[in-house]
């Protein structure tokens, strides 16, 4: 095993101040409107942890970011949405104490976390979940139905045109223009576009051909933009535009509502957690890891299978008792009934079960100093 060598943390705690830190709303409370005391510990963890990846994580980040310095004014949370795949990249060199991301790491991201986790790896804990919204750029039109074959149809360039019959046939009264789709698409290596695409392969496997990954398709010419905000930016100043992109940055798009089975299924929190409902782990990974691979062509009723389960990915060990105890103390507020709050209320994410949140902490625990 390599040391560790991640940029040391000044984390200064007592483990009584780190055991209510790691409780979330029960034990951190802020005062209420009615001016009562705060419950929040006085002790806190101090130091710099850092991070990057996940664009789509961005809004959820900041207000972890904000809840969790408000707790522990003397740390600081720092993180670069630079994209799935970067963050990855950066996790793996060592440039950053852990990193977002919307795809678990692959087998051979895993083994090569060994190298600098220790024998056990890295760990990846599901803390953000949201749908991703099929997102277009129709004046007039707020809402459409569409299901898989036609989504892939026009992901893939073989439905050129918002007025096809395909279309049409699907949302009958609705008046569609005579008017050309621009498909955009993630420029960068995106977790988003890897479950995006992962979606149309298995709902809709004899259009989508293609491999799945988080990089577009080579073959598909289409618009490209650089993460979330890129390609949100890019689809509203195109009229006809289409796009894939997480639910938090939608905005004044029009969206799509994804056919299930014999119903379509608008996208939400509830429908979201409904799909991580049916998920299956990951076999191959140590013992504590929460790989979870989704089923996208469920026929659930009311699950909303476009749905990313973005991950946290921190080493199971650490080079000092510092970096541990500042790492366990932001994963578990990330994932605590506050710390889910916090992020809903500014990302419009579906907050993790009661049953993942358990599992969460669990893997979160088992953080150590490496031996």
């Amino acid at each position: 095993m390599k040391a560790l060598r991640f940029g040391r943390a000044a984390a200064v705690i007592s483990v009584a101040a780190l055991a209510l830190t790691a409780c979330g709303s029960d034990n951190a409370v802020d005062a209420g409107a009615d001016g009562g005391e705060s419950t929040a510990p006085e002790s806190t963890v101090s130091g710099t942890l850092t991070g990057a990846g996940s664009s789509a994580q961005n809004a959820a980040m900041t207000a972890w970011k904000t809840g969790f310095e408000e707790l522990n004014p003397e740390a600081t949370i720092q993180y670069s949405p630079d994209g799935s795949g970067a963050g990855r990249e950066a996790f793996l060199a060592e440039g950053v104490q852990f990193a977002g991301s919307d795809a678990y790491l692959d087998d051979e991201e895993y083994e090569a976390s060994k190298e600098i986790c220790g024998p056990d790896g890295a760990i990846n804990v599901p803390a953000y979940v949201s749908p991703i919204a099929v997102a277009f750029n129709v004046p007039g039109i707020e809402e459409i139905n569409l299901d898989a074959t036609t989504i892939a149809s026009i992901f893939a360039g073989e439905i050129e045109n918002w007025n096809d019959e395909a279309i049409a046939s699907q949302n009958e009264g609705v008046e569609l223009p005579d008017l050309p789709i621009t498909v955009v698409h993630r420029a960068d290596d995106s977790g988003t576009t890897e479950n995006f695409v992962e979606y149309l392969a298995a709902a809709a496997p004899d259009v989508w051909t293609y491999e799945v990954s988080g990089d577009w398709p080579a073959e598909i010419v289409a618009e490209n933009a650089q993460g979330t905000n890129g390609v949100v930016s890019t689809t509203s100043s195109t009229e006809g535009a289409i796009t894939y992109t997480d639910a938090s940055a939608v905005g004044d798009l029009g969206q799509a509502l994804v056919k299930v089975g014999e119903e379509y299924v608008p996208l939400s929190a509830e429908a979201a957690s409904r799909a991580v409902e049916v998920a299956e782990p990951v076999e191959g990974r140590n013992d504590v890891d929460m790989s979870l691979d989704l089923q996208r062509d469920t026929t659930e009723s009311g699950a909303y299978p476009i749905v990313l389960v973005s991950y946290h990915i921190y080493c199971s060990a650490y080079e000092d008792q510092e970096t541990v105890d500042l790492v366990k103390a932001f994963a578990s507020y990330a994932v605590s009934e506050e710390g889910q709050s916090t992020a809903e209320g500014s990302a419009g994410n579906a907050p993790i079960s009661e049953t993942l949140r358990e599992q969460a902490q669990e893997a979160i625990d088992s953080i150590q100093v490496a031996s």
